[in-house]
């Protein structure tokens, strides 16, 4: 079982700086744009590739005030050709000097396996988007807890069909929550948790599942050899504790906290459909559009002597045109709206 699916390269990418790094990752990958618009990388971090992969082959996360950059199958290339070439980072109000990057490659951690392993969500899940959050909200406590540990399921075997896996056993998660009330992310509502899992996948540590994986969630990191952990152990459960403290509850530590588990859940292949080919936004989306009638009406005066000539082509309301962005503007490569790019899986 172990032996019978392709190698998957992967790449860690870690880069050491002068100062801790405070910045969120759409900030990181800006400057990358900027400083480097010519290399193989950015077009992976631009959403150049958007329709030809739906799952991100490049990733920036930060964490730990470090940042880091995840690559995997086409993306391990554009991160190694960029090893020797980081020597600042110029945010505008802060440049961060790169004193070294250390290089993590791997061709065999992306694969099934014949045993269960450990993995620890060290940003949290977005499990679950609109569609998925409505369901969730009517289930009981157990059904809840098995409906994550299925979405789980569902989210590892999308990523091996996006790596060209074609998976011959089931995957199975056992997922552990330390609560079943989402946290709210951003301004989405998608729903987001944190806890451990367990699966019969292999995995790189540091890649995304669930939603929201191009603004740093769903990281996760394996536990199945812990001399291997190379975070800080405290400041870890610091961030778990602080993400998982209910409303009006105290605050306490992942040991403290009662852990809830689901069943073992098993999802195989031919039980996720292929993603549907996404819709390019409209342009005026959010807007209703303004009725022919008015249009004419508002744009042209009728002639009382006699028939009325025919109505002038339709045009938009000078309201409605959207203003063209300035692309000298350098600034905008910082904002959210230019990477925001939602991974539903």
């Amino acid at each position: 079982m172990e032996s019978s699916y392709p190698a998957i390269k992967t790449v860690t990418m870690k880069i050491i700086t002068d100062k801790p790094v405070k910045k969120t990752p759409y900030q990181v990958k800006g400057v990358f744009m900027r400083q480097y618009p010519e290399e193989e990388l950015i077009p992976l971090l631009d959403g150049r590739y958007r329709d030809q992969y739906l799952y991100p082959r490049v990733q920036v996360k930060i964490l730990n005030e470090q940042i880091y950059i995840i690559g995997i199958n086409e993306g391990v290339a554009p991160i190694l050709d960029m090893a020797d070439k980081f020597d600042f980072l110029d945010f505008g109000n802060i440049t961060f000097q790169v004193l070294d990057v250390e290089m993590d490659q791997h061709e065999d951690l992306f694969r099934p396996i014949s045993r269960m392993i450990r993995y620890r969500f060290i940003t949290p899940w977005v499990a679950l988007n609109q569609t998925t959050g409505i369901r969730y909200r009517y289930l009981n406590s157990i059904e809840k807890m098995n409906y994550l540990s299925r979405l789980l399921s569902q989210n590892i075997v999308f990523l091996a069909r996006e790596m060209g896996l074609e998976l011959e056993e089931k995957v199975f998660t056992r997922l552990s929550l330390t609560s079943l009330f989402p946290k709210t992310v951003d301004e989405t509502y998608w729903g987001a948790f944190n806890g451990e899992f367990r699966t019969n996948f292999i995995l790189p540590n540091y890649l995304g599942v669930g939603n929201g994986i191009t603004r740093g969630y769903g990281a996760i990191y394996g536990l199945y050899n812990p001399a291997m952990f190379s975070f800080d152990e405290d400041s870890i459960k610091e961030e778990i504790t602080e993400e998982i403290m209910e409303d009006g509850g105290e605050v306490t530590t992942p040991e403290e906290e009662e852990v809830i588990e689901s069943e073992s859940v098993g999802v195989g292949m031919d039980e996720v459909p292929p993603p549907r080919e996404r819709k390019r936004p409209s342009t005026f989306r959010g807007r209703k559009p303004i009725p022919r009638r008015i249009l004419s009406e508002e744009f042209h005066v009728a002639d009382e002597s006699g028939p009325p000539p025919p109505p002038p082509p339709l045009r938009h309301h000078p309201r409605q045109r959207p203003e063209e962005p300035n692309r000298d503007d350098e600034s905008r490569f910082n904002t959210e709206e230019y990477h925001k790019k939602h991974h539903e899986w």
